[in-house]
């Protein structure tokens, strides 16, 4: 059980890296980003996106610690 659910994990973690096309922005970013241009636009999405997963990496890493060690 321990494997699946390691695997588990390592997919859904693949599926949040995967898609390219997430809007994760707000709708004061989302006027920014349109006037900025497409690219820009764009790379302003990706920083967003990478500035919220971030913490949810290390958040995901310490809670899988914590219950490998309690284990």
């Amino acid at each position: 059980m321990t494997r699946g659910c390691l695997i588990l994990f390592l997919f859904f973690i693949l599926l949040s890296i995967l898609p390219a096309d997430l809007q994760a922005q707000c709708s004061i970013c989302t006027k920014t980003a349109q006037q900025l241009g497409e690219k820009p636009a764009k790379a302003l999405n990706a920083g967003i996106i990478y500035l919220g997963l971030t913490p949810l990496l290390i958040m995901g890493y310490i809670g899988y610690r914590w219950w490998r060690n309690n284990q």
